[in-house]
């Protein structure tokens, strides 16, 4: 029995824990490859590689998501926190740490009414910051003699805003050419009102128009960066975006709104009631059946892709590990600063200032100041006394002393000793010297030698003794 329970197991295949990652993403990804989820985004992170990291929620589950920064720029709506969105893509998973994500390629709102929700807030935002005041509005000039239009040189508004104004009142007209739906329109529009407002000659009045379309087809106009433009433009803004029906943020916050293009244009101008409705309609039917056909294209292509393969997959965890080396690499930096800010605020604090060390090194000065006059003066005292006691010592050595006792010294014509009889010359002159340094003159006797005299015993050592006969 214990034998065939040990056969059964080593049955089993081992996996590496990298290996059955590994496996289970490619399983996830081969039945999840192609994915349509529905739900609303939160959590939403967009560091500096670009990729936004995010998750989608329901009330039952929440799974996380990712989109690269190459899809990123490319997604037909801009992810904000809250928003209910449809996301396609696929599934994978992240094998540092064992979860499964979706891969998002593209994202639309999930209908109509999640639309008009993330409008009707940033309604709210901007009418708060008093962009659509009554207070702002321009009045329009009565004949201008420059009209501005922002619009596609392609469409059908542009031509219908040149032949309302040709029939009604013909001025001169200056057109500048931009996306009006689509990646970068909103950015175009912008620029194009900021433009007119530098441009010589300057137009006296701007008319902001584009087709009709669907709520999707407009959100250019609807974007914070078109709204702020027409809002903070000293020219008197016409808008005209879309039918009468449709409403975007950019009429809020232009001085007079137009129902169509064709109606701004009799605004501008002395007013016309004839309008071209129907043209306005084909053209926004067109769009929409031109939309729905590419959107087509867009699918069949995208599935042709997939059974390509797509190289770039491999470096996505890779790029994940990356960013994520990227937060710890920052937060660690930010917590060295901190130490060391910490160390130099503790240094400065033991700083002294510069007058309290100069004070104490003038208390320490004054201090060696004393001592070395105290010093001083001892050892000039001390010197004192030597020189007492060598002055003493010099007077009982000197012969003077002996000559006190009632020596002579005697010296020779040239002022030298004679200290011998045998130095002594017949004749010769000599000196004698006495106590008090009185000296007299004598001659040496004929014999060379001096009266013989009854010597005196001296001491022996005595040297000045020896000078004396």
């Amino acid at each position: 029995m214990t034998n065939s329970v040990k056969e059964a197991k080593s049955n089993v295949p081992e996996f590496s824990v990298g290996e059955l990652a590994l496996s289970l993403k490619k399983t996830l990804e081969e039945n999840y490859g192609r994915v349509r989820v529905r739900g609303e985004l939160s959590r939403i992170s967009i560091p500096g590689s670009g990729h936004m990291y995010s998750s989608l929620k329901d009330n039952d589950a929440v799974i996380d998501a990712v989109c690269w920064k190459g899809n990123l720029s490319k997604l037909s709506v801009k992810p904000e926190e809250g928003l209910e969105v449809i996301c396609t893509g696929r599934v994978s998973s992240y094998p540092k740490s064992s979860k499964y994500q979706l891969i998002i390629e593209s994202m639309e709102l999930a209908g109509e009414g999640a639309l008009l929700k993330m409008l009707e807030e940033r309604r709210k935002k901007l009418a708060a910051e008093g962009l659509f005041d009554e207070e702002r509005k321009k009045e329009l000039p009565f004949l201008p003699d420059v009209i501005g239009v922002v619009t596609s040189p392609t469409g059908a508004v542009i031509r219908d805003i040149l032949h309302r104004l040709e029939d009604r009142f013909p001025r001169h007209v200056i057109v500048w050419p931009v996306l009006v739906q689509g990646e970068g329109a909103a950015e175009q529009v912008a620029r194009a009102i900021e433009g007119f407002e530098t441009m010589e000659p300057r137009p006296d009045v701007l008319i902001i128009a584009r087709g009709g379309g669907s709520l999707e087809d407009l959100m250019a106009f609807n974007e914070e960066i078109v709204v702020r433009a027409v809002a903070d433009c000293d020219i008197p803004v016409i808008s005209a975006v879309g039918h009468e029906t449709d409403t975007t943020l950019v009429d809020f916050a232009a001085d007079r709104r137009a129902p169509t293009p064709s109606a701004a244009a009799e605004m501008a101008v002395p007013v016309r009631e004839d309008l071209l409705y129907q043209v306005i309609d084909d053209h926004g039917r067109l769009v929409s059946s031109m939309s729905r056909l590419l959107s087509e294209y867009r699918h069949r292509l995208e599935a042709q892709v997939k059974g390509l393969g797509n190289p770039a997959r491999l470096l996505e965890i890779k790029t994940q590990s990356l960013d994520r080396l990227g937060d710890q690499i920052t937060a660690v930096f930010r917590q060295y600063l901190s130490e060391k800010k910490s160390r130099a605020i503790e240094l400065s604090a033991r700083l002294r200032h510069p007058k309290d060390r100069i004070d104490e090194a003038k208390r320490s000065l004054m201090g060696w100041s004393e001592r070395i006059a105290v010093l001083g003066q001892k050892m000039l005292e001390k010197k004192q006394t030597e020189l007492k006691n060598v002055s003493a010592m010099l007077e009982v050595l000197s012969f003077e002393s002996v000559l006190e006792r009632g020596f002579v010294v005697v010296r020779g014509a040239d002022d030298h000793l004679i200290t011998e009889a045998a130095q002594a010359q017949a004749g010769q002159q000599v000196q004698l010297q006495f106590k008090q340094d009185k000296r007299i003159d004598a001659m040496v006797g004929k014999s060379g030698t001096a009266p013989a005299k009854k010597k005196k015993k001296t001491k022996p050592g005595n040297p000045d003794q020896d000078s004396l006969f």
